[in-house]
């Protein structure tokens, strides 16, 4: 199985390096945790909305709407869990803003619908049997080189909740692991960087480089 970190995938060079990866992994599936940014895929791909995205996009999915010829492969995970080769995968879409976090989403416009709320959260939270789970945000612990402390509390209360036996990361461009209670964290490096390949029956995962495209 692929897994996927940051695409940016809106440049020719970000997406001849995504393809790239789907290429290189030569996979049935792919995972990918937030600002895929491009949504016609190789083949079936499970995601989580990111801080940067296409919003009309990323609604139509929430909504089951879409009728774009650009949109191909893409299943989005917003506070959902799918059934993906034997695994419970499930993910929270969007990123944490204070002052957005106590509206209804209905409320969010434009760029402000990159954000989750309280209602997401406790969706999520109301997840049952998850063994992955997609994040855009980190759960507290997780050793990333950022200008501020890393670790959302939102984030840990879904992994209190599901206690899934992986946590994959997006958003902070750097590879970094590290356990939340008895969850195992993987931060991902962005796709032009790395890509991962993620064993269902043992959950390891394993970094290779993204090959030149």
């Amino acid at each position: 199985m692929l897994v996927l970190g940051d695409a940016h995938a809106t440049t020719p060079d970000r997406r001849r390096a995504l393809f790239a990866a789907y290429r290189a992994a030569d996979a049935d599936v792919a995972l990918q945790a937030g600002d895929l940014m491009y949504y016609d895929l190789p083949y079936p791909t499970y995601f989580i909305g990111g801080n940067n995205e296409d919003f009309d996009v990323i609604d139509a999915l929430r909504h089951g709407r879409v009728r774009s010829d650009d949109v191909a492969n893409a299943t989005l995970l917003h506070s959902t869990v799918e059934d993906v080769q034997g695994l419970r995968v499930a993910g929270l879409s969007g990123n944490y803003a204070p002052t957005q976090f106590e509206k209804p989403r209905a409320m969010l416009h434009g760029d402000r619908r990159r954000h989750f709320v309280r209602d997401d959260v406790e969706r999520a939270k109301a997840l049952s049997d998850v063994d992955v789970f997609l994040a855009h945000e980190a759960p507290h612990g997780l050793p990333v080189t950022e200008e501020y402390e890393v670790g959302c509390q939102y984030i840990d209360e879904i992994l209190d909740a599901l206690d899934p036996d992986l946590c994959l990361v997006g958003h902070h461009h750097e590879h970094a692991e590290s356990t939340y209670g008895d969850t195992r964290v993987v931060g991902l490096e962005p796709t032009w960087k790395s890509y991962y390949e993620l064993d269902p029956e043992t959950l390891a995962v394993t970094r290779r480089d993204t090959p030149s495209a």
